[in-house]
């Protein structure tokens, strides 16, 4: 059954000041976020760091309680074996998730960015057990 669906955009450049600032990012993505980013060229980082912000709001829209009761940085993408991104939800995000919607839910995402733009969508699917 679903629960929840939430989508979000975010311009790509509003990322290069977060970048070159710290503060942000700090605030918004854990350590994993930032190891993992490193690497790239500017414009790759600003379409990351785009792109997985998107997903956390998208999270936050189909939660339905917007970005109230657990941190940005309780939310991550990481990937699966296959590459594809997973959404990763844990601390205070993981135990409100479990409250309103109760143990056994999967989160699901899809994420696209496009030089200007990066666009996250997200559902909540409580898996029901036969029987």
């Amino acid at each position: 059954m679903i629960c929840g669906v939430g989508v979000d955009m975010a311009k790509v450049s509003r990322f290069e000041r977060w970048i070159n600032d710290g503060g942000m990012l700090r605030r918004y993505f854990n350590s994993a976020e930032h190891l993992e980013s490193r690497t790239a060229s500017m414009q790759r980082r600003c379409e990351w760091y785009a792109v997985r912000f998107a997903a956390k709001e998208a999270f936050s829209k189909a939660l339905g309680t917007g970005l109230h009761g657990f941190d940005l940085c309780d939310i991550y993408i990481s990937k699966n074996d296959d590459g594809m991104p997973t959404l990763q939800v844990t601390g205070r995000a993981e135990a409100l998730l479990a409250a309103k919607f109760g143990e056994g839910c999967k989160v699901h995402v899809s994420l696209t960015h496009e030089k200007e733009y990066a666009l996250a969508f997200v559902v909540i699917e409580k898996i029901m057990e036969r029987g």
